[in-house]
């Protein structure tokens, strides 16, 4: 299990402006180690429960919710990624396990007891969450992703653009999801993400940016077909 917890800030930019800003922070900062050679995929199955409850309780910009995900990073994989995402106030607290192609099958076919076969204490509780308020799979995110990072305090700036979604499938593995727009397609996701601080000379071109940070989630944005989302 993996465990981090950091600030985030959104911010919707122009395909020019992203530009702009991916030239300057790329001068100062270095590519994720799936950045290299450009942009890369990020695909993720959102469960929820049969209510939505956090759905609603991010609409509601709760201070205390959770998001419970599947992600990979291309139809081939053989692994994915259980993620366990909780907002405590200001904070976000990730934490995730690496499991099998065929685990992450039968968790989004409801059987949950494959997590019981990890020995590990995250597997366990995200297990009984999962069990004890009935989480089902409700959306597919995929979109495009250009990543860097700074060493020093775990700072990462992540571009996302072409975001898609879907609510018609859940076959995560597909090469052929019907995919559909959520997002302005002249539009890009800048997200920072950091631990307590960020340092002074990536605080100061953040500054520069002249729209305002948004609460946007992309979870939410996915769900378009059952509900209207602005």
């Amino acid at each position: 299990m993996v465990e981090v917890l950091r600030r985030e800030e959104k911010y919707p930019l122009s395909v020019i402006d992203m530009s702009n800003y991916k030239a300057k922070f790329s001068a100062i900062l270095m590519p994720d180690k799936f950045s290299k050679n450009g942009s890369y995929m990020v695909r993720s199955l959102y469960f929820d429960t049969p209510d939505d409850k956090d759905f609603f309780d991010k609409l509601k910009e709760q201070n205390l919710r959770r998001k419970i995900r599947l992600r990979i990073y291309s139809p081939y994989d053989t692994k994915a990624k259980l993620e366990l995402k909780q907002k405590e106030n200001i904070f976000q607290k990730k934490r995730s396990l690496t499991i099998s192609k065929e685990d992450a099958v039968e968790l989004i076919n409801s059987n949950y007891s494959v997590l019981l076969k990890y020995d590990d204490d995250f597997a366990r509780e995200i297990y009984s969450i999962m069990c004890m308020y009935a989480y089902k799979p409700k959306s597919i995110v995929e979109y495009q992703r250009y990543a860097l990072m700074a060493k020093e305090n775990n700072i990462r700036l992540t571009f996302d653009s072409e975001i898609r979604a879907t609510e018609s499938s859940f076959d995560l593995f597909s090469e052929n999801l019907p995919l559909n727009p959520v997002f302005p397609k002249d539009k890009i996701v800048f997200e920072v993400k950091y631990d307590k601080f960020l340092l002074g000379y990536i605080s100061e071109i953040i500054s520069t940016i002249n729209v305002k940070n948004i609460t946007s989630s992309k979870y939410c944005l996915s769900r378009t077909t059952g509900y209207t989302v602005n």
